[in-house]
């Protein structure tokens, strides 16, 4: 069912911003009066689920969601219409107008992705406002990844700086010291505040791993699973950990790598419950999980929660959106760096879909689409042909040369770019399948 949910949250907020982005391109076609021959969501190889033709459009859905198009007169696209191109140019048609015209229609799909980012922004801050964990609220620290230990952190570690900065949202703790490179860590380790290199060779590993540090906190059970080991062995919800296999052991992190060392294996966990002690005994089966979950985690920590009123939320949903294009810009950075080989850990449509949560939440979902919309924007404005940015560069070209380049060289490049856009599909939906089968 949660990969069900999932991917129906993928479908719609794909079908939005694709919708969205063509009606970009289609406004400023109409606004100068450019024919528009085909409006399409998601592509129509062979055939189309629906279709029908208003004026001298063909409005439809097609059966591939993989995006979508519109097809405007005279324009050298992916449809690759060679017959209409043979013909004199039409007065309706893209390649008869200026190229002032023409760099609008390209851009319009970018620019309503922008916008339409920031108004996301703005209205997920207005209606639910910003929920967040401050780092120096951490009472007993983080909880490490492998990767983090071996880079030389401890479980209780408290993060003080980064960088010699301090991070006030936790969650921007990971991002902090891969996307800026950060060279030092400082944390405070019984007392004392010890500085932790980050190695340039490190940063490759810190692509890969879905995390770096968690929160660390005492366990009292929320959740137990129904038909799980746990309630097999009649762990109940409120019981407090004291102990595992008769050592002490209070925190959560503590309870899941257990669990993960334990495969197969009986485990004796002690709790409080009622304030006496109880020992129960959990065989951990193969996949390495027992079916529990914690409490509420505002009972321990002090959330920040910020309100805002509809003025307020515009500057501050604004902020969002420019922080958020500024952080993938330097994933883009990262991407394009021999150095970090983070090609490695691109993904395709398992990554995306992935992102979204196991169950329906409006909040998340709008906060992942508003994301993913900055991600279509920056990649559409790639110079790339067959993008709409190797579009723009061919018509700044014209602007800046007052020559036009030829139209057999357009096709040729055209293809070249659908060429290297369907190789690079093919190896990030790759990376996601041998993903897949590595876990």
């Amino acid at each position: 069912m949660e990969i069900l949910i999932k991917i129906l949250q993928f479908l719609l907020s794909i079908a939005i911003l694709v919708l969205l982005h063509e009606f970009g391109h289609f406004t400023f076609a109409k606004l100068f009066k450019v024919r528009v021959e085909k409006f399409y969501l998601f592509f129509n190889p062979w055939f189309s689920l629906f279709k029908v033709k208003k004026g001298e459009t063909e409005y439809g859905i097609g059966w591939l969601p993989l995006g979508g198009y519109v097809k405007i007169a005279g324009m050298i696209d992916e449809s690759m219409d060679k017959e209409q191109m043979k013909l004199p140019p039409k007065p309706d048609e893209f390649r008869s107008r200026p190229p002032w015209q023409r760099f609008f229609i390209i851009t319009g799909g970018v620019l309503v992705n922008f916008i339409l980012a920031l108004i996301i922004y703005i209205m997920v801050l207005f209606t639910w406002g910003k929920e967040y964990l401050p780092t120096r609220n951490l009472t007993y620290g983080v909880a490490c990844e492998p990767i983090a230990i071996e880079m030389g952190f401890k479980n209780g570690d408290k993060i003080v700086y980064v960088d010699g900065k301090e991070v006030e949202d936790f969650q921007q703790v990971a991002p902090e010291i891969v996307l800026e490179r950060a060279k030092t860590v400082t944390v405070n380790r019984d007392g004392q505040n010890i500085d932790i290199p980050i190695a340039e060779d490190v940063i490759p590993k810190l692509l890969k791993s879905p995390r770096l540090f968690s929160i660390r906190f005492p366990l009292t059970i929320g959740v137990v699973a129904d038909n799980s080991p746990a309630q097999s062995a009649g762990i109940e919800v409120g019981d407090r950990l004291m102990a595992i296999n008769h050592a002490e052991a209070i925190y959560f992190d503590q309870l899941v790598d257990a669990v993960r060392s334990n495969k197969n294996q009986t485990v004796v966990f002690t709790f409080e419950r009622e304030g006496n002690p109880v020992d129960i005994e959990v065989f951990v089966p193969e996949e390495g999980l027992i079916g529990v979950g914690p409490a509420d985690l505002s009972e321990i920590f002090e959330v920040k929660k910020v309100n805002y009123t509809f003025l307020q939320s515009i500057p501050a949903g604004i902020k969002l959106g420019v922080s958020t294009l500024s952080g993938y810009l330097k994933q883009l950075r990262l991407l394009f760096s021999r150095s970090t080989k983070a090609y490695e850990s691109l993904g395709g449509f398992i990554t995306i879909g992935s992102i979204f949560p196991g169950t329906w939440d409006w909040q998340s979902f709008w906060m992942l689409t508003a994301l993913i919309s900055i991600i279509l924007a920056i990649m559409n404005i790639l110079p790339i042909p067959a993008l709409d940015g190797g579009h723009m560069v061919f018509i700044l070209y014209e602007m800046i040369s007052g020559r036009k380049p030829g139209e057999k060289f357009m096709e040729y490049a055209q293809v070249a770019g659908m060429i290297f856009i369907l190789a690079l599909l093919i190896f990030a939906n790759a990376n996601d399948i041998v993903r897949l089968f590595n876990r």
